[in-house]
């Protein structure tokens, strides 16, 4: 039975926007449940592996509960992509199944308006997902991370992950930061022109300094020369570092915890010699994620509008689901390959979309003119 509302005689506009609604409170209703269940999946998938860190340091299954949730909507940003190909192929293959779309299409409603209704849905969700990269997701994940740091900072085995810069002949590497952004573990290393090692300095731990100067304290600094090595001891010691206190803010933080605002300071801010292929690998993944929901709405419609004979709810859902893991490996893949390459970052995050998009149009015509074809064969009298 059609639970579209009715449309009796000839269809005026405001019918034609029921009709519309109708198909996009249905596509809601279908994508948000995928993405929940999605999200809770891999959730749990974390909290399983977070589990493991249990014990070490202060760390416990409340820390880890809570770093699990407060990384969850990172969590829906990934999976949503999928969850709007999951949530389309559930929804209209609802109505196509209770011959729904049929009694649309048979009023006059065309396919091309039925695929616009959903992709109207898209402009809400960005506007979404936009203030939520921005103002949501960044401070929930860095808080996870901050409180899970600070909680197995104790632990004698704990090994952080350290990070690196590098400017001109100098490079600087820091094991991890202490509550209150106190570098532990430095050490500098600075080369003459001529490529050959000029001074080494390790210092225990520094003050950074509002003017961006670095006051290192249990310093060792050794100097290389030829055919031996001096080496000083030093209380404290000064340091003109090369990195702004801002853009150490940036070398605490993974790329995915920062907002795309922030990001592209920070890739500006960066000296040319510098590389910044992470964070913009990020940036662009994150501006083309509407073309990623796009592109998975489209990739739901040859499912949909392809052949009615033999139509299998539960095939065409997991092959939406195989459809789903290939873009984010051919995602994943394009990244690494622009890394590899040196391919720009904005090619690299478009291109998967793009593909997508146009196979789904060609497969989606394809099957449009093959049902035409049958059709008019079908009509044809016999003998004929």
């Amino acid at each position: 039975m059609n639970r579209f509302p009715s449309v009796t005689g000839r269809h005026g506009p405001g019918k034609t926007w029921s009709v519309q609604r109708y198909i996009q409170a249905g596509a809601t209703r279908a994508i948000g449940l995928v993405a929940l269940a999605l999200t809770g999946l891999f959730s749990l998938l974390e909290f399983v592996e977070q589990l493991a860190s249990v014990g070490e340091g202060n760390y416990t299954v409340v820390d880890a509960l809570t770093y699990v949730l407060l990384t969850a909507p990172s969590r829906l940003l990934q999976v949503l992509p999928v969850s709007m190909l999951l949530g389309c192929l559930l929804s209209l293959g609802n109505l196509a199944r209770n011959s729904e779309l049929t009694a649309m299409l048979s009023l006059g409603i065309s396919e091309r308006r039925i695929i616009g209704s959903v992709l109207w849905l898209i402009v809400p969700i960005v506007i979404s997902l936009m203030l939520l990269m921005e103002f949501g997701i960044p401070p929930a994940q860095q808080l996870a991370l901050e409180q899970r740091a600070s909680a197995l900072s104790s632990s004698p085995t704990r090994h952080a992950d350290s990070f690196w810069a590098q400017r001109d002949r100098q490079y600087l590497n820091v094991q991890r930061f202490a509550p209150g952004d106190i570098p532990i573990g430095i050490d500098i290393y600075s080369f003459r022109i001529d490529g050959n090692m000029d001074t080494i300095i390790h210092a225990a731990t520094a003050v950074i300094r509002p003017d961006g100067t670095w006051l290192l304290t249990d310093v060792a600094r050794k100097s290389v020369r030829v055919m031996q090595i001096k080496t000083d001891h030093f209380a404290t010691l000064s340091w003109h570092s090369f990195v702004s206190p801002r853009q150490i803010r940036f070398l605490m933080l993974p790329p995915g915890s920062l907002p795309p605002i922030d990001l592209y300071r920070h890739i500006w801010d960066l000296p040319p010699d510098q590389p910044a292929t992470r964070y913009e690998q990020e940036l662009w993944a994150q501006l083309t994620l509407p073309l990623s929901l796009v592109a998975m709405t489209i990739a739901a419609v040859p499912f949909i509008f392809g052949s009615h004979r033999d139509r299998n709810s539960g095939r065409d859902f997991a092959s939406g689901v195989g459809v789903g893991v290939a873009f984010s490996l051919a995602e994943e893949i394009s990244g690494r390959l622009g890394l590899l390459t040196g391919l720009s970052a904005a090619v690299a995050a478009i291109t998967p979309a793009m593909l997508t998009i146009v196979i789904s149009i060609y497969l989606f015509h394809r099957s449009h003119r093959s049902r035409r074809r049958r059709d008019e064969v079908s009509l044809s009298p016999p003998g004929v």
